[in-house]
Protein backbone atom coordinates (compact mmCIF):
# COMPACT_ATOMS: atom_id res chain seq x y z
CA UNK A 1 0.00 0.00 0.00
CA UNK A 2 1.63 3.13 -1.06
CA UNK A 3 1.90 6.66 1.47
CA UNK A 4 -0.94 8.12 0.07
CA UNK A 5 -3.73 5.32 0.71
CA UNK A 6 -2.28 4.83 3.99
CA UNK A 7 -2.98 8.43 4.75
CA UNK A 8 -6.48 8.02 3.45
CA UNK A 9 -6.90 5.20 5.82
CA UNK A 10 -5.87 7.60 8.64
CA UNK A 11 -8.22 10.27 7.31
CA UNK A 12 -11.44 7.94 7.89
CA UNK A 13 -10.85 8.43 11.12
CA UNK A 14 -11.92 12.01 10.93
CA UNK A 15 -15.57 12.96 11.24
CA UNK A 16 -17.28 15.63 10.06
CA UNK A 17 -19.17 16.45 13.58
CA UNK A 18 -22.06 17.59 11.90
CA UNK A 19 -22.85 14.78 10.18
CA UNK A 20 -20.61 11.89 12.10
CA UNK A 21 -19.71 10.30 8.55
CA UNK A 22 -16.26 10.32 8.25
CA UNK A 23 -14.74 13.25 5.53
CA UNK A 24 -13.35 10.04 3.17
CA UNK A 25 -16.63 8.56 3.12
CA UNK A 26 -18.43 11.78 2.54
CA UNK A 27 -16.51 12.42 -0.40
CA UNK A 28 -14.59 15.77 0.78
CA UNK A 29 -11.27 14.85 0.24
CA UNK A 30 -10.45 15.16 -3.34
CA UNK A 31 -6.31 14.56 -3.48
CA UNK A 32 -3.52 13.42 -1.06
CA UNK A 33 -0.16 13.84 -2.00
CA UNK A 34 3.07 13.43 -0.53
CA UNK A 35 6.17 14.26 -1.83
CA UNK A 36 9.79 12.59 -1.21
CA UNK A 37 10.74 14.74 1.91
CA UNK A 38 7.19 13.50 3.34
CA UNK A 39 5.31 16.89 3.26
CA UNK A 40 2.02 15.82 2.38
CA UNK A 41 -0.58 18.56 0.79
CA UNK A 42 -4.51 16.91 1.58
CA UNK A 43 -6.57 18.89 -1.16
CA UNK A 44 -10.96 19.16 0.43
CA UNK A 45 -13.90 20.81 0.94
CA UNK A 46 -16.26 21.02 3.85
CA UNK A 47 -20.38 20.47 3.13
CA UNK A 48 -20.87 23.95 3.28
CA UNK A 49 -18.52 26.95 2.75
CA UNK A 50 -19.74 28.57 6.13
CA UNK A 51 -19.38 25.49 8.54
CA UNK A 52 -18.62 26.66 11.99
CA UNK A 53 -16.16 23.56 12.68
CA UNK A 54 -14.13 24.54 9.38
CA UNK A 55 -11.21 25.27 11.87
CA UNK A 56 -11.58 21.68 14.01
CA UNK A 57 -12.09 19.49 11.11
CA UNK A 58 -8.70 21.02 9.26
CA UNK A 59 -6.45 20.33 12.42
CA UNK A 60 -8.03 16.48 12.96
CA UNK A 61 -6.91 16.04 9.28
CA UNK A 62 -3.34 17.56 9.91
CA UNK A 63 -3.43 15.61 13.34
CA UNK A 64 -4.68 12.43 11.36
CA UNK A 65 -2.08 12.65 8.42
CA UNK A 66 0.64 13.28 10.36
CA UNK A 67 -0.07 9.92 12.18
CA UNK A 68 0.81 8.27 8.71
CA UNK A 69 4.06 6.78 8.58
CA UNK A 70 6.51 9.01 6.38
CA UNK A 71 4.51 11.94 6.79
CA UNK A 72 6.68 14.67 8.52
CA UNK A 73 4.12 18.15 7.60
CA UNK A 74 1.30 18.74 6.30
CA UNK A 75 -0.81 21.29 4.42
CA UNK A 76 -4.84 21.11 4.10
CA UNK A 77 -5.80 22.90 0.95
CA UNK A 78 -9.76 23.58 1.30
CA UNK A 79 -11.47 24.50 -2.19
CA UNK A 80 -14.84 25.07 -3.22
CA UNK A 81 -14.29 23.57 -7.04
CA UNK A 82 -15.55 21.43 -7.90
CA UNK A 83 -18.69 22.20 -4.89
CA UNK A 84 -19.78 19.02 -2.64
CA UNK A 85 -23.03 17.29 -2.97
CA UNK A 86 -24.36 14.68 -1.60
CA UNK A 87 -23.46 12.55 -4.50
CA UNK A 88 -19.97 12.65 -3.54
CA UNK A 89 -20.66 10.47 -0.86
CA UNK A 90 -19.91 6.51 -0.98
CA UNK A 91 -22.47 4.20 -0.81
CA UNK A 92 -21.16 3.37 3.05
CA UNK A 93 -21.68 6.96 3.78
CA UNK A 94 -24.78 6.63 2.33
CA UNK A 95 -26.23 3.45 4.61
CA UNK A 96 -24.18 5.45 7.82
CA UNK A 97 -26.43 8.37 7.22
CA UNK A 98 -29.69 6.31 6.55
CA UNK A 99 -29.20 4.19 9.69
CA UNK A 100 -29.25 7.27 11.57
CA UNK A 101 -32.10 9.17 10.03
CA UNK A 102 -33.62 5.43 10.86
CA UNK A 103 -32.92 5.53 15.07
CA UNK A 104 -33.74 8.61 15.33
CA UNK A 105 -36.81 9.69 16.96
Amino acid sequence: MNIEDQMLERLEQVLDPEVGVNIVDLGLVYDVKVDEAGKATVEMTLTIPECPLADQIVEDVKTAAKETPGVKDVDVRLVWEPKWTPAKMNDKAREEIRARHAMAP
